[in-house]
């Protein structure tokens, strides 16, 4: 049987008493079906009423099977319903608050027996049952109405009785030959007592007692050939202990802008993040304390937008793959659009505020004992979350033009009224900005503006993120320091990390535009999940791409005698594969981002660089937990490297940026270029990547406060 969610907590529960544990743990190693916390004895002598913590109440989502709260979380269900039970007085229900379970994600309902989200937006709503009888082996509940028909039926018949005085109540004793001393009939079972503990359900369908018929004229007991052994009270005692670590992190996770096919998409893929993260929690953080928090930013659904004026335009054939297309090369356009760019800002600032003071309300030690925020954004939400951190605006690109405009026309031959009007103009507008100022200066005065996010943001993750080809357009270009701040000051967000799988046709690599040379160098691999004693991240040193095998064209003689230095050399060519595939998403996220830029913005592609020089390169093997790749040039005077074959540039970033997922070994690389885009959600590499940051500092003073004991 199984302890569900509830396995963790071992502590006394109520109406249970604390005597010695000696003898369980004998009796529990024998029968690992059946946990009690708290003495070897049964939880009552004497047949009563089950206790609150006896019964277990469940959860079912997706119509699977039911699931089990924890001890915790039952407990408090249990309680509150025997408060509505009890009545508020004149005949009326007593008014109950609604229970927050399962971490405090969600709430239930215990009037109408229903589960829903707190910080969410579900059109399903989780139904919830109070487990009093269950099945043997699966540990399974009986439908309400049965499972109360058979308790009323068992107090009536066998309240007050004397119980046996250990586990042997638990084995499974033969009960051939003995008659039924009680039966109950039910609409489709019936259910016979052999004796007080010995509770076994029987179907009433034809085919069932054809089958009981035969096996019983066979010499087998009716319970053994067909019956179904029943157990009172749930497997695990339910305790107050058992309840889920505080949240000292909480991750935002934020969609692009194609949630219109699908508007409860990104809570299945927050879902399923969560899920990961949580076996990621047990398997390599479960010595800390604390736990991460995902939560679904689903802002899409409140914005109009053109309504379904694109729908309507978009022919029928290839559905699946104009789908596809809609929600990415379309949410691209629809950020592009000065008609619709400030209404999506709007609404992803609002929702982030929204949720956070929401639940800073419900859980008001969060900002007290320090909790962190990150966030994790997909696709075009990262473009969109960057621009509401820094606050950048089209609307500066353009003054920037007009500045440029103002110095070139200076500098060009005018006649002398020509001059005296554009001195004329420079001193209105001068003045006007000095009015604009002093209006500004006197409303900042009375009224204090409030922060655009109400939180300071810990870690920034990019998945599968076109972020760096919007900076690019936007004319940054890379610098001479290898500081984050180039691109997002860490005053704003103290870490920066994109995250990409290498055949994303609408991913691109960040590192470029801060440090050039850094175009090649190799992304950081991200470790696989299962990886024995893996590297940590700040220990991995930059080492160069590879260029494919299939490059043919041999370097020149001649360029051999120019030696260039790791950060003034022009980028290798890098013929990737799936190209012609990958050039799909290139071209219509280029094509759309450089809307009003001209053709130019085109030239900027990760794919080929028609003036670099070719480089052959022979590659070494990798190690066994995956280290980065050692390479070393053949033909050309090598760039400046170690002995060991890694780059030792002049400058290196401060961190490193970007992160790419390892290929699997059997997956087609023309298929992934297209799943691959989606597939970061339920990825376990990724979920211990998220969680190996956002602990990082938990577990060095974990680390630490170890080390002063020994």
């Amino acid at each position: 049987g199984t302890g569900g969610e509830g396995s963790e907590g071992e502590g006394a529960g109520l109406g249970s008493s604390d005597s010695g544990g000696s003898g369980f743990s004998l009796a529990a190693s024998a029968l690992p079906e059946r946990r009690r916390p708290g003495g070897g004895r049964p939880r009552y002598e004497v047949v009563r009423e089950l206790g609150a913590e006896e019964v277990r109440w469940f959860y079912r989502e997706d119509r699977k099977t039911w699931k089990p709260f924890i001890g915790y979380d039952s407990l408090r269900i249990e309680l509150a319903f025997r408060a509505l039970g009890s009545g508020g007085g004149a005949g009326e229900p007593a008014a109950v608050e609604p229970v927050c379970v399962r971490s405090g994600l969600y709430e239930v309902d215990v009037a109408s027996a229903e589960s829903y989200p707190v910080y969410w937006n579900q059109t399903e709503k989780i139904p919830v049952m109070r487990g009093q009888w269950f099945i043997d082996g699966t540990w399974q509940p009986l439908e309400e109405e049965e499972s109360n028909l058979i308790e009323q039926e068992h107090l009536n018949r066998f309240k007050g009785q004397q119980l046996q005085e250990s586990f042997d109540m638990e084995i499974s004793k033969p009960v051939d030959g003995k008659e039924a001393i009680h039966s109950l009939k039910l609409s489709r079972n019936h259910v016979d007592w052999h004796s007080v503990d010995e509770v076994y359900l029987y179907s009433d369908a034809t085919t069932s007692k054809i089958a009981r018929t035969v096996t019983q004229k066979l010499g087998f007991s009716k319970a053994s050939s067909s019956g179904t052994r029943l157990h009172r009270g749930y497997v695990e005692e339910a305790t107050l202990e058992d309840k889920p670590p505080q949240t000292s992190h909480i991750v935002f996770v934020v969609h692009g802008i194609g949630q219109k096919m699908d508007q409860g998409r990104i809570i299945k893929n927050t879902a399923m993040m969560r899920d990961t993260a949580r076996k990621v929690e047990e398997k390599y953080f479960s010595n800390l304390a604390t736990h991460v928090e995902f939560l679904p930013v689903e802002w899409r659904s409140k914005l109009t937008l053109d309504g379904d004026t694109v729908d309507s335009i978009t022919p029928d054939k290839v559905r699946g793959l104009r789908d596809m297309l809609n929600s990415s090369a379309m949410d691209i356009m629809y950020y592009t659009s000065p008609l619709y760019r400030d209404e999506l800002v709007k609404g992803l600032q609002q929702e982030l505020n929204r949720l956070y003071s929401l639940f800073c309300s419900r859980n008001p030690e969060f900002e007290e004992k320090g909790g962190k925020v990150s966030i994790v954004s997909h696709s075009l939400g990262c473009v969109i979350t960057y621009d509401i951190m820094t606050g950048w605006n089209p609307v500066r690109l353009y003054e920037q033009l007009l500045q440029k405009e103002e110095e070139e026309l200076e500098e060009s031959w005018m006649s002398y009224e020509e001059r005296r009007l554009l001195e004329e103009l420079y001193i209105t507008k001068q003045r006007l900005r000095e009015i604009e100022e002093r209006l500004h200066e006197l409303k900042a005065s009375t009224i204090s503006k409030p922060p655009v996010l109400k939180f300071k943001v810990e870690n920034f993750f990019c998945m599968g993120s076109p972020l760096a080809v919007f900076l690019a357009l936007r004319g940054i270009r890379p610098g001479t320091s290898g500081s984050q701040d180039h691109i997002l000051p860490r005053t704003i967000c103290n870490r920066l990390l994109n995250i990409f799988h290498p055949t994303d046709p609408v991913a691109y690599r960040l590192e470029p535009l801060i440090l050039k040379h850094y175009s090649n160098i190799s992304p950081v691999q991200i470790h696989w999940y299962n990886t024995a004693n893996p590297l940590p991240y700040e220990h991995m040193k930059p080492s160069f791409l590879n260029p494919s095998k299939e490059a043919t064209s041999a370097p020149e003689p001649e360029s051999a005698s120019a030696a260039p230095s790791p950060t003034t050399s022009p980028v290798m060519v890098r013929r990737h594969y799936g190209e012609s595939i990958t050039n799909i998403g290139k071209a219509s996220i280029l094509g759309a981002a450089s809307i009003g830029k001209g053709l130019g913005g085109m030239l900027f592609s990760r794919f080929g660089r028609s003036s670099a020089t070719p480089q052959t390169m022979e590659t070494g093997k990798d190690g066994p937990e995956g280290e980065e790749k050692k390479v070393g040039t053949v033909g050309t005077p090598p760039l400046p490297h170690s002995s060991s074959g890694f780059l030792e540039p002049t400058v290196e970033l401060e961190h490193r940026i970007d992160f790419e997922l390892r290929e699997g070994l059997v997956e087609s690389r023309y298929w992934s270029a297209v799943t691959s885009h989606t597939a970061y959600w339920s990825s376990l590499d990724i979920a211990l990547f998220l969680l190996t940051f956002m602990y990082k500092q938990d577990q060095e003073e974990t680390d630490k406060s170890n080390l002063d004991t020994m």
